[in-house]
């Protein structure tokens, strides 16, 4: 699959070296620049505010020799932009005015001149003095320039076929403005923003650029491309710095070095089809009235299938971690925080009851341990009141049931060791299932005699049931059905498995030596429902990812399918570049199939959940995001699946 046909554009940014009103270089190197980009892969290309001329050339802009040699400028650089669309700076007239423009080109064609519509006139800036706003131009204004008749206006789109995105314009101080018209133009259809910008720099300014043009991306729900000028304009009062941005729907994917006086070229790979995803999702979106009429040109591309471009984006394994280790501790404490306060908002309506948690010594029991601890520590409740239940059964190895005796000692909860190896013999004997029969009735068997312990014991002591299964394991179906599954509140059932470890692992940071200890090698045990009976040696016979497959796959497969609403073909491109280095295309394309054969046939567990906060951006709740029929087929997305051919 090409990185384009995966719903991917590349846009890039450009400040052009530069010499004030000496359009002949300017062009050159303008000229020069769309030829680097194109063999780049970019299919759309904007360069910085007025770059034919320079933006600080003051009252030269009012030269006719000046202002004809744009037009000549212009000229020259389309034949130059067949297999690419640019968006070039220049002063443009009409009649009796002149105004400060984006010209959109492509295919040799001058597609249309955007002006313009917010001119400052404080402080350093004075460009009233020379151009005049777009609000001036009449309906359907056209301008005849390079002997083409032009539309020149604000309400204009580019859509650059087939299909691959359409883009608007605005210039500068457009953006500053009080209601940037890119939020019109992205109501309008528009998915990408071009900003021809001249930002002089000064203490603090990059800091709030930076800021401004992220939050609008994430406003307008779409990628704003910012290309700034360089440090080769006047230095007679300001200074400029070339900051360029790429952002996207406000997460900042590029930026640019800042005081480089030579040419550079910054871009990204931007993922159009998630933002058209976005859109659908956010049903306030569409309530917005567009303001006014747009005219959508269509532009032809005939570079933007160059096979000789491979996707240039970071495509994280893991994509409910979070990806900066200095966010770490901020991240993880934000989770504890949700959970707690849910918990403690939970247990102040039950009159802080008790609370029971199955501890088996496994990453989940243990963060939903955490999270009581902290939750009765904030309600200053004594940490007495709960009670930790280990219930050794055929497959409980030393290691865990260790860890949990350990844990439970080292918090000062309540703990208790209940076995449940007579009760569940009991059974399968009253059931006529054999001993020696290790199949799923075996297993579950298990799973529900402990949840009756821990609900029993629970109304003993007139308290709840924590429940402990995360988000992962919910997807998955890998939880018994009124078992494991059920709870009289599901603490974790929004956080997946590779969140859960790596929460753990960051909290053992902030511990003592003693709980550090034991929360490292919980999250370092291999992560088994211990239903089977150990190995000679003792060990853990039983790994869930043996079974359902790597965690880390299927988490990465659950955040594409939910969250992005990605095809299966296209999570698959993603997956094997995520984990070129881990897995084969032949074992991601097995897991993944297994991945939605058993998230649709596990939907009927997940109808009836228990009540369980959001935590992140994927829930599954029947009450919250997930609403789907248990009885929905999963053959659409198997053919999705059958579609990809492995070389």
């Amino acid at each position: 699959m090409n990185f384009r046909d995966a719903g991917f554009f590349r846009i890039g940014v450009c400040t052009p070296e530069l010499r004030l009103a000496d359009c002949d270089f300017n062009t050159q190197e303008i000229i020069k620049q769309i030829s680097i980009a194109s063999e780049q892969g970019i299919s759309l290309l904007t360069f910085p505010e007025l770059c034919i001329t320079g933006y600080t050339i003051a009252d030269l802009f009012y030269d006719s020799l000046l202002l004809d040699s744009v037009e000549s400028a212009i000229e020259s650089i389309l034949p130059h932009t067949l297999d690419i669309a640019v968006v070039i700076g220049a002063p443009i007239r009409y009649k009796s005015h002149l105004f400060n423009c984006g010209v959109v080109i492509s295919n040799g064609q001058i597609h249309g001149i955007i002006p313009k519509t917010f001119i400052p006139n404080t402080a350093e800036f004075y460009e009233q003095r020379w151009f005049s706003s777009a609000n001036i131009l009449p309906t359907n204004a056209v301008v005849t320039i390079c002997k083409q008749d032009v539309p020149i206006g604000v309400n204009q789109l580019f859509n650059i076929t087939p299909n691959c995105c359409t883009f608007g314009v605005e210039l500068c101080e457009d953006l500053w403005s009080v209601i940037p018209p890119s939020l019109s133009a992205c109501l309008a259809g528009a998915e990408v923003i071009v900003n021809l910008s001249a930002s002089n720099e000064t203490l603090g300014k990059a800091d709030y650029r930076r800021s401004l043009v992220t939050s609008q991306s994430a406003r307008a729900i779409c990628a704003y491309a910012y290309a700034s000028s360089g440090p080769n304009e006047s230095s007679t009062d300001l200074v400029f710095s070339g900051h360029s941005l790429i952002a996207e729907n406000g997460i900042l994917l590029a930026e640019s070095r800042r005081f480089e006086f030579t040419s550079q070229i910054l871009y990204a790979d931007i993922d159009i089809d998630k933002i058209r995803t976005e859109r659908l999702l956010n049903t306030s979106y569409a309530q917005n009235p567009i303001s006014g009429s747009y005219i959508i040109h269509s532009v032809y591309n005939s570079g933007y299938y160059n096979t000789k471009c491979t996707l240039e984006r970071q495509i994280s394994q893991t994509p409910f971690v979070p990806s900066s280790e200095n966010s770490r501790k901020e991240i993880c404490g934000e989770i504890l925080q949700i959970q707690s306060t849910a918990l403690q908002t939970r247990m102040r309506h039950i009159n802080n009851a008790p609370i029971v948690i199955g501890l088996s010594g496994g990453l989940d029991s243990t963060l939903a341990l955490l999270v009581a601890v902290d939750a009765f520590t904030k309600q200053q409740i004594p940490l007495s009141k709960i009670t930790a239940i280990s219930m050794p059964g055929f497959g409980t190895t030393s290691r865990t049931k260790n860890n949990a005796a350990l844990l439970a000692e080292a918090y000062g909860v309540t703990y208790k060791e209940i076995p449940i190896h007579k009760a569940v013999t009991q059974h399968l004997e009253d059931i006529q299932h054999p001993l020696d029969d290790y199949s799923i009735t075996y297993e579950n068997a298990q799973a529900r005699e402990r949840t009756q312990v821990l609900m029993d014991f629970a109304n003993s002591i007139g308290g709840i049931v924590l429940g402990t299964g995360d988000l992962s394991e919910l997807a998955l179906g890998w939880c018994t059905y009124n078992a494991d599954h059920m709870s009289m509140y599901g603490i974790n059932a929004g956080v997946p498995k590779s969140l859960v470890r790596y929460y753990i692992q960051t909290f053992a940071l902030t511990q003592n030596k003693q709980i550090q200890s034991i929360l490292n090698d919980i999250a370092d045990t291999p992560i088994s429902p211990e239903l089977l009976p150990p190995t000679e040696e003792g060990t853990i016979a039983q790994k869930t990812e043996d079974v359902v497959g790597p965690y880390i796959l299927h988490d990465f497969f659950l955040y594409y399918m939910l969250r992005q609403k990605k095809k299966p073909e296209v999570i698959f491109y993603l997956a094997t570049i995520a984990f070129k280095n881990s897995y084969s295309h032949q074992e991601i394309l097995h897991w993944l199939k297994i991945f939605y054969q058993r998230f649709f046939s596990s939907q009927f567990k997940r109808s009836c959940l228990p009540d369980s906060p959001k935590i992140g951006s994927v829930a599954v709740s029947p009450r919250g995001d997930l609403r789907m029929p248990s009885d929905a087929t999963v053959q659409q997305w198997l053919e999705n699946v059958k579609k990809i051919a492995i070389s």
